[in-house]
């Protein structure tokens, strides 16, 4: 190690930057999602299919198989989100609405390439589940779903979280890789989000964790677009 170099990790930050103001990386967050809403903007849904195909085919290729490896399990992990602010009915009455508006759900995450409503109930979505790109669909909302869920380690109390949703992922031949249960219970600042991903129980802990990640990133760009709405 030479005289002028030391052991602490380097870090860049504003000379001027005075506290509580914005940050560089919040400078580069608002250009990448500039970025990324630009290119989704010209390519179009279909555009960004036809892009992404191979990555889809390999991606539901790997997750189909280890839905077949795993013979029905699954593995779960919970991201939970504390809410100030903002009430969990306030919220999922925006979201209720969000769902007719595709922009504003791909905009929640830079990994979201198309949402789409479908005439039979279900939802058309093509993310990244961990490191693979997919095209799969929510289906099963409601008693169907709930009937597994009944049943998860995840379920919490119905006096504390009375807000619950679960689905099933599925690919279009029917392959169940995944499912979801995600509650909200109100607090006196605001609101707790548990949301709980499954995946097949030969999928990598990686692209588990991955899933886990990608649920706050759009949760929280939900929320504070709700936020934002409100006021």
């Amino acid at each position: 190690m030479t005289a002028n170099q030391t052991s602490q990790p380097v870090t860049v930050t504003l000379a001027s930057e005075p506290a509580g103001a914005n940050s560089i990386d919040d400078f580069e967050l608002f250009y990448a999602r500039r970025a990324v809403a630009r290119f989704r903007a010209r390519l179009g849904r279909q555009g960004l299919l036809d892009l992404l195909a191979a990555d889809i085919e390999e991606g539901n290729a790997a997750l189909r198989e280890s839905a077949r490896t795993s013979d029905g399990g699954f593995t779960g992990g919970t991201t939970v989100l504390a809410t100030r602010g903002l009430t969990s009915g306030e919220f999922l009455g925006w979201m209720n609405k969000a769902f007719a508006d595709e922009s504003v759900l791909l905009a929640a995450h830079p990994e979201h390439y198309t949402i789409t409503n479908q005439e039979d109930g279900t939802v058309h979505v093509v993310e990244n589940v961990g490191a693979h790109v997919a095209s799969f669909y929510l289906g099963g909302w409601g008693e169907e779903a709930m009937t597994w869920a009944a049943d998860a380690e995840e379920v919490l109390p119905e006096a504390e979280f009375p807000h619950k949703q679960a689905t099933n992922l599925f690919l279009a031949d029917g392959t169940i890789i995944g499912r979801v249960l995600i509650q909200f219970g109100d607090t006196e600042e605001g609101f707790t989000s548990s949301l709980s991903v499954y995946l097949p129980t030969t999928c990598p802990e990686d692209v588990l964790e991955g899933h886990l990640q990608h649920f706050a990133i759009e949760f929280r760009n939900w929320i504070t677009a709700a936020a934002a709405a409100r006021g």
